[in-house]
């Protein structure tokens, strides 16, 4: 019973580390977090010339407008950033491409087609 207890922390122990490892990652020596290859290679892009460089920014989507006009603001969303570069990198799209397709999936999660009407066949569209 002793053994079977302490396997059962250790696999607690090991899943709430799977479940919080960005925030305790930056707590872990250097040699320690180079042995884990998967986590070294996201960079968070916390300013507007970060994702600038990174390429998000297009014509239609003007980041370097906010930096002409003084925005204040640190960024855009970590997590939509995230989201946009994986689609970039995954389908091989520009970036207004990838931000049309995050935004279609966003629509098609909350019961709404591309067009923007309601998918739900109880929906109220005309009067």
């Amino acid at each position: 019973m002793y053994i079977l207890s302490i396997a059962a922390f250790l696999l607690l122990l090991f899943l709430l580390a799977l479940r919080y490892c960005t925030a305790l990652l930056p707590h872990l020596p250097e040699r320690i977090r180079n042995l884990l290859p998967t986590l070294n290679n996201y960079q968070p892009l916390a300013t507007f010339s970060d994702q600038i460089t990174a390429g998000m920014s297009s014509s239609d989507f003007d980041i370097e407008a906010n930096i002409r006009d003084g925005d204040v603001r640190t960024g855009l969303d970590e997590q939509g950033t995230r989201e946009v570069m994986d689609i970039m990198r995954r389908e091989r799209v520009n970036f207004d491409q990838a931000r049309l397709i995050r935004h279609n999936r966003i629509l098609a999660q909350n019961g709404i087609d591309p067009s923007g009407m309601p998918m739900d066949s109880k929906a109220i569209t005309r009067l």
